[in-house]
């Protein structure tokens, strides 16, 4: 949605430039803070006119782990004042890619039909660092559709590898 992406990008841009000096753990925190605004009971909540900034503040805050500096409850008290809450997985998702950009790699999804854990996922984020030529921050997500193989995402490439590709190729072709 090219209108949320105009509305996180300043909010994004002053994240990464606030959080210079450790965007490591701006990053978990933007992250957590994402995934606790996505959920709809939570928008629904912030959305009710009789809901103060306050209180979908603190809802949030008492919902996350990670511990928050100051400079993190200003960004989520800016957020939350300027109604930009459904925002805030597209803020993370720009501040993801500025991070990224800066240290020279990309986010890297492997869909596998099996868990793919320590050594393999070690070779697997080997190989796919070789393959597409820079450094990758790795993460698996288990899909059994895929019937076995593995399916990588990185930005808007994918490399197909499963079973379940093969197969309809194989379709393609039988049927053509």
């Amino acid at each position: 949605m090219a209108e949320l992406a105009t509305i996180a990008r300043p909010y994004a841009d002053a994240l990464f430039n606030a959080a210079q000096a450790d965007l490591n753990t701006a990053s978990v925190w933007v992250d957590e803070i994402a995934a606790i605004a996505s959920d709809a009971a939570l928008q629904q909540f912030a959305a009710n006119p009789k809901t103060t900034a306050d209180q979908v503040f603190e809802v949030i805050t008492g919902i996350i782990k990670t511990p928050l500096t100051d400079h993190a409850k200003n960004f989520l008290r800016a957020v939350i004042e300027n109604d930009r809450l459904v925002a805030l997985p597209e803020i993370a998702s720009q501040f993801r890619a500025l991070k990224n950009a800066k240290s020279g790699s990309s986010d890297a999804v492997v869909y596998s039909a099996f868990p793919v854990e320590g050594a393999a996922l070690a070779d697997v984020s080997a190989l796919l660092e070789k393959r597409f030529g820079r450094k990758l921050n790795v993460s698996v997500e288990h899909a059994p559709e895929l019937i076995g193989g593995i399916r990588v995402v990185v930005g808007d490439e994918v490399l197909d590898a499963s079973v379940k590709a093969r197969l309809e190729q194989m379709k393609v072709a039988l049927t053509a």
